[in-house]
């Protein structure tokens, strides 16, 4: 392998404090920090996500488009929900310290911690993490788009849909009081029966990296 990385540079870095670098905080137990390259500028194709959570806390259904992922947990535990795209199922992996899941690239996943004082590590095999979340697929797709292709109501889906902040990467948000007592293996019933039979292979998007330009995520 030939690398492209001068290591004789003054410039070059061979450390980094992730702890300088959260890439999102719901509270003091919920939080993400992340490197990359640009933190860390002789990485090559790695990157990692260093992820605290409380129990009950998800990150949120999401997939990356450059990456494959490895969760790895820390302390704690967790549930990590894969939907195969080719199976059309949902299967639900729970990790303990020592246990990891592996995420192919670009499969719709999300973790849910089980226990307080969670703490996973997700590996990456790209210089910097792309990200396509689940709330900013269904803040940013137009309602009237939504609801035309759907055979919704546009009014009911944009009242359903209006407590949703796009970037929301840990849920619940920290003004929700509304808990459910429906678990992943339930909602796997409920919704995804119809995928039993496979129809079609999902696209995948490209957006923007962990690293975004949009207002609502500083």
């Amino acid at each position: 392998m030939v690398s492209n990385v001068d290591y004789t540079s003054p410039s070059a870095q061979f450390s980094f404090d992730l702890n300088n670098n959260t890439l999102f905080k719901k509270d003091n137990q919920n939080f993400i920090n992340l490197l990359g390259i640009n933190q860390l500028n002789t990485l090559e194709n790695v990157s990692l996500l260093d992820i605290y959570l409380s129990k009950n806390n998800v990150v949120e259904p999401h997939y990356h488009q450059n990456a494959a992922e490895l969760v790895y947990c820390i302390s704690g535990a967790a549930t990590v929900s894969i939907l195969n795209p080719y199976t059309k199922k949902i299967k639900n992996y729970p990790i303990k310290p020592g246990q990891v899941a592996n995420v192919p690239q670009g499969w719709w996943h999300y973790e849910e911690a089980t226990v307080n004082d969670t703490h996973l590590l997700a590996i990456f095999d790209a210089p910097t993490p792309e990200v396509i979340l689940g709330s900013d697929i269904i803040k940013l797709t137009p309602a009237n788009i939504m609801a035309k292709t759907y055979c919704m109501d546009e009014k009911e889906w944009k009242k359903a849909i209006s407590p949703i902040t796009p970037g929301t990467y840990i849920g619940p948000p920290k003004n929700c009081t509304k808990r459910t007592k429906t678990t992943s293996n339930q909602y796997a019933d409920q919704y995804m029966n119809y995928y039993n039979t496979p129809r079609y292979n999902i696209p995948t998007y490209y957006w923007y990296p962990y690293q975004h330009a949009l207002p609502y995520y500083y």
